[in-house]
């Protein structure tokens, strides 16, 4: 087997001149003869101008570089693409894909006997280990760290949980125009992620308990020196695997390992992205996420994180109170604590280290959760026969059984153009309901999922209502709102047969999303439909390619090429 410098030479037809050449070449950065008969370690640069969440990376790297050499090997760092929530057209999701077919690709190109990934920001996580379990190389995921709290006038403040809600008072005109500017300068106090348990804070957590990160590693803080630290354990980590070649992710992360991070996606609050990300994830390998049995969970796994949107903590606060060890300490035999973890450790032997902070309230005992069930339950109907997701735990409890009349918004762009418009036929007990906003439709199913109160109900003191469409929402939002209603709107799901003064019944409690309209009806208007047409958006190019081969939101919205062993 070949490693080191030796993997994956370019082909000249001479594999002898392929190596002379890549040595003389790389010599030229410096590089002694002793460094190049090292096993290599990538790592993965994702720091960006664009992107504040991965600020702290050129620290990150600095420190896992020093972890690699401090164990024998030799680093070898290269750029990939970097995403940010707020700086991506149109919309993050739409480039998750990207990332991973970029990261996964360079992987496979360059020589490298183990790899670290470092992101934090929401679709890099998702996109980095979608890429490493298809590399299948020995893998340390290195998650950048939550942001720490911002205040003002004496209220803590979270990115983006906190945003929302002001946001929603200026709209409701309880805040002047002076005040949101100055929140706008307090929300994102430092580098780093979301501090609250947004999509972010979830997937950190989810890689920590598939065991693909180190322990503790989810919740440090982005500027804290503990997290410069870890770097350099992870890095220490990376270099022990590849010399060892192994293990790889195929040979630790087992069916058990998914189901742990399905169980801490529910205790934690966590973000509804994360299903779809665990989703992509899973089918990358020969694991599967079952929605059944992932609802069949909402009901036995409590929430047990008091963090924002779901709680009133931040993830500074979970990290101090023991972190996520801690937490699956709580959730004893939930977990399974013999699945394996990167570094060789058992999740036994992390819980067995986990600590006992007195005083903490930021994880609760499974006799006193923050609520009783689940993050996120999955319904049914006939308006999703594929499934919908909603997030209950940041849900409004008189919401969830309620029937109400649909006021329909045709897109994203109808929205914006006319909810705020006092002529609109809205009251608090309808239904708002957004359509063409799923993968193919919107395209990239944006976080639009999050449909703004209508101002003049806003101002009439409504702080929720039913909301549903086939995009996304982020996990720092909070509300009655049904997500990834699929198949969606642009295939032909029924959410494009809705129209206004429909009505809509949902019933959390029995798993269910219903349009109170007769089948023949619906087959009435089915037929009326026009076909699909590819949109000029779509006409060649990346978007070309995600128009034609995107998945819905039950199979992860990856690429049905990407997945396993390829196309069907």
């Amino acid at each position: 087997m070949t490693d080191g410098l030796r993997k994956g030479l370019a082909s000249y037809g001479d594999a002898g001149f392929s190596l002379f050449l890549r040595k003389a070449f790389i010599k030229a950065m410096g590089y002694s003869d002793d460094a190049l008969n090292r096993p290599i370690v990538g790592i993965t640069n994702t720091y960006s101008d664009y992107n504040p969440c991965h600020g702290n990376v050129p620290q990150i790297i600095e420190a896992v570089k020093r972890g690699v050499m401090l164990t024998g090997a030799m680093p070898m760092v290269f750029p990939t693409i970097s995403i940010a929530e707020s700086f991506s057209h149109p919309t993050s999701m739409y480039l998750r894909n990207l990332m991973a077919m970029d990261t996964e690709e360079m992987i496979r190109a360059q020589p490298m006997d183990a790899i670290v990934v470092i992101g934090g920001c929401d679709k890099t996580l998702p996109a980095q280990i979608m890429a490493a379990l298809s590399a299948d190389l020995p893998t340390v995921v290195i998650p950048v760290g939550p942001m720490v709290v911002g205040h003002h006038k004496g209220e803590v403040l979270g990115a983006c949980t906190d945003c929302r809600r002001l946001w929603g008072k200026y709209r409701a005109g309880e805040i002047d125009d002076v005040e949101i500017e100055a929140v706008n300068g307090r929300l994102a106090p430092s580098v780093g992620t979301c501090m609250v348990m947004g999509t972010a804070s979830t997937m950190a957590c989810i890689t920590e308990a598939l065991g693909l990160s180190l322990p503790m590693s989810a919740t440090i803080p982005a500027p804290h020196a503990e997290r410069f630290r870890s770097a350099e354990a992870s890095g220490k980590v990376a270099a022990a695997l590849a010399k060892a070649k192994g293990p790889r992710p195929s040979e630790f992360l087992t069916a058990a390992s998914f189901r742990n991070a399905q169980v801490v996606l529910q205790a934690i609050g966590g973000s509804t992205n994360g299903l779809i990300h665990l989703t992509a994830m899973a089918n990358r390998t020969r694991h599967r996420v079952d929605l059944a049995a992932f609802d069949k969970l909402s009901r036995e796994v409590p929430v047990l994180i008091d963090l924002k949107p779901s709680g009133d903590h931040y993830m500074e606060h979970f990290h101090h109170a023991g972190g996520l060890p801690k937490l699956m300490a709580q959730l004893g035999d939930l977990i399974d604590l013999d699945c394996k973890t990167v570094t060789g450790q058992t999740l036994r032997d992390v819980v067995a280290d986990a600590e006992d902070v007195p005083g903490q309230d930021a994880i609760r005992t499974r006799s006193n959760p923050i609520k009783p069930e689940g993050a996120m339950a999955v319904l049914h109907g006939n308006l999703a026969p594929r499934g919908a997701v909603i997030k209950h735990s940041a849900a409004s409890p008189k919401l969830l059984q309620h029937t109400g009349r649909a006021v329909v918004f045709e897109s994203v762009e109808d929205m914006t153009e006319r909810v705020d418009d006092p002529a609109l036929d809205v009251n608090a007990d309808d239904v708002l309901v957004l359509r063409n906003a799923g993968p193919k439709g919107a395209p990239g199913m944006p976080e639009a999922g999050y449909l703004p109160i209508p101002k003049k109900l806003g101002r009439a003191g409504v702080k929720d209502m039913v909301r549903i469409s086939d995009a996304r929402m982020s996990g720092t939002a909070f509300g009655t709102i049904v997500l990834h209603i699929t198949p969606e709107s642009a295939v032909g799901g029924p959410l494009a047969l809705v129209k206004n003064g429909d009505m809509i019944k949902l019933d959390v409690a029995n798993r269910s999303i219903d349009l109170l309209v007769d089948a023949a009806e619906l087959e009435k208007r089915r037929a009326a439909r026009p076909p699909y047409v590819t949109p000029d958006w779509a006409k060649r190019g990346y978007a070309h390619l995600f128009n034609e081969t995107i998945l819905q939101a039950d199979e992860g919205c990856d690429f049905d090429f990407m997945r396993g062993q390829g196309k069907d």
